[in-house]
């Protein structure tokens, strides 16, 4: 699969929500650039070349180089966000919500491994409003994954001491799938998430 199609296509990019399709593209354009130079590296005009448009085409959709950065980040975010609540609503134990959340969220960071590095890397790149937003997104993204854990205390199923450092260790975890996971390498997506998924059932002392 190529970078672009995986950007795109990846497990639950939110792409194809992204109308019209020239928006569309340049998202995609943004991310793999953002992804191989960095955000400070890239140039609108590398982006609108990606994406077979002209550097002017590229500010009719968006205003600025941060603007489609800002887009991908709450677009990633959201979606991270669904899907650990997802996890977190299914009927289950405690250690059966937080399988599932780990395992589906590092298949998400393993899948769309591109389009995950630049949401997770280069929040600094936002300005300070931009910023304050995504933040926002991500401690709920922490609250939905520490809300599961402090279920499994609270039921005996769980022995933890520092739920919010054990939190924040969990989040890493699976976050840094995105740094390292490579199609070339020995382990599938699903295969990365059932495994993090036992890893963190033992770091919370399931029962």
């Amino acid at each position: 699969m190529s970078t672009a199609e995986e950007t795109a296509g990846g497990e639950g990019s939110g792409w194809g929500e992204v109308t019209p399709d020239a928006a569309r593209r340049l998202l995609i354009a943004a991310v793999e650039a953002f992804a191989e130079r960095g955000y400070h590296a890239t140039t609108t005009r590398d982006i609108a070349g990606r994406a077979g448009m002209s550097p002017a085409a590229l500010y009719i959709h968006y205003k600025t180089k941060e603007e489609l950065l800002h887009r991908i980040s709450r677009i990633g975010h959201e979606k991270a966000l669904e899907i650990l609540r997802t996890a977190s609503a299914r009927e289950g134990s405690a250690a059966e919500r937080l399988a599932d959340a780990v395992s589906s969220f590092v298949r998400w960071h393993a899948g769309g491994r591109t389009t995950a590095r630049v949401v997770q890397y280069e929040l600094d790149s936002l300005g300070p409003e931009a910023r304050a937003e995504i933040v926002g997104l991500r401690r709920q993204v922490d609250a939905v994954v520490r809300g599961i854990i402090e279920d499994g205390v609270a039921s005996g199923e769980f022995e933890v001491r520092d739920v919010q450092g054990t939190t924040l260790a969990v989040l890493s975890l699976c976050v840094d799938v995105a740094r390292w996971f490579s199609v070339d390498g020995p382990w599938t997506p699903d295969e990365v998430g059932e495994l993090y998924a036992d890893l963190v059932l033992r770091m919370v002392a399931a029962k």
